[in-house]
């Protein structure tokens, strides 16, 4: 059986362009997370805000990121994609939270494929208020469960770019000393 975090492939197009395995739909309130050992989906929660998640939400596979998990990644689509499938992303910006004390980024990109939002190379070429609403959904999201989540604004593409390469370090070098 492959493994969604460590078979699939992140590309050859890094850091700008990568594969990314989708975990939650966008307009899904329910929260997947990859389970770890198995490569499958677990269900983690139904969020407790009346929200829902803005974009595709995943990781790029064969990275891990500063808060011990695949590095997360919010794909804007036309469409819903359903949970593990591969799509193709590329990278228009960054987010950085803080939670629960650690940070914990967001590479913004958009579906490759999608003739809606692929001319898109820069974050602050979407509109603002879809930028607003994305920042907005993750301040809000953890509000009814008393967590607290502070939002850095969105930054530009090649701010995402060193925060993915890390990521691919970090995880060779993880996989080399038996992390699994």
């Amino acid at each position: 059986m492959t493994h969604a975090w460590h078979d699939v492939t992140p590309g050859e197009q890094l850091p700008s362009e990568f594969t990314t395995v989708i975990e939650i739909p966008r307009g899904s309130s329910v929260k997947y997370e990859l389970d770890k050992e198995t490569g499958l989906l677990r269900l983690d929660r139904i969020l407790h805000s009346a929200v829902y998640y803005p974009a595709n939400y995943g990781f790029i596979p064969q990275t891990l990121a500063e808060d011990d998990d695949p590095l997360d990644v919010l794909v804007l689509c036309q469409e819903a994609v359903d949970p593990l499938t591969l799509l193709e992303a590329r990278a228009i910006g960054l987010m950085t939270m803080v939670d629960c004390g650690k940070r914990d980024h967001k590479v913004l990109a958009v579906a490759i494929h999608d003739p809606e939002y692929n001319s898109f190379h820069e974050a602050d070429e979407l509109p603002p208020h879809k930028l607003a609403m994305i920042r907005r959904f993750f301040q809000d999201y953890k509000t009814l469960e008393g967590k607290a989540v502070e939002v850095d604004e969105l930054t530009s593409a090649k701010t995402a770019f060193p925060i993915i390469l890390e990521s691919l370090e970090r995880y060779s070098l993880s996989r080399r000393r038996g992390f699994r």
